[in-house]
């Protein structure tokens, strides 16, 4: 396994994916993500995604009635002082609708890449290949990472 290849400075992406692989401990991924989140710790960079994120990370937990795991990611995306949430606005819907438009990419991830796009960011962690389609995001594939590709 290979890791995962983190800027010096700046702003990463996490896609949920890759908030899920950490908050349920998933492996391999969770693993690969842990030096993510030391960095982090360490004020290297910071770590965005869109609210979109919340979203989609408390779908389980709701359907599952797990108030603890509901808890947990609220904590993480909500009361850290090392993540941010941003909020979807109409620049960033304008561009997710090209984003979609031009590369086929379904509507949130769509958004995640538009939201990604807004921030500058310096990396998009990510282990869903569609969004490598999208020209000027710099992803990083988890799964490649894993495989050694």
């Amino acid at each position: 396994m290979e890791r995962l290849k983190l800027p010096a400075s700046g702003t990463v992406y996490l896609d949920s994916n890759s908030v899920i692989y950490t908050v349920e401990r998933l492996e391999p991924y969770a693993e690969l993500l842990d030096p993510l989140w030391h960095a982090v710790a360490a004020h290297q960079f910071g770590v965005v995604s869109s609210v979109l994120v919340l979203l989609e990370v408390l779908v389980k937990p709701l359907r599952a009635g797990d108030a603890l795991l509901e808890e947990v990611y609220r904590d993480l995306l909500l009361d850290s002082a090392e993540y941010g949430l941003v909020s979807l606005d109409q620049d960033i819907a304008e561009s997710a609708a090209r984003i979609r438009a031009q590369h086929g990419l379904q509507t949130a991830d769509a958004i995640h890449a538009a939201t990604a796009l807004e921030q500058h960011v310096d990396l998009f962690v990510t282990n869903d290949p569609a969004f490598v389609r999208v020209p000027g995001l710099p992803v990083a594939l988890l799964s490649e990472c894993v495989n050694g590709a």
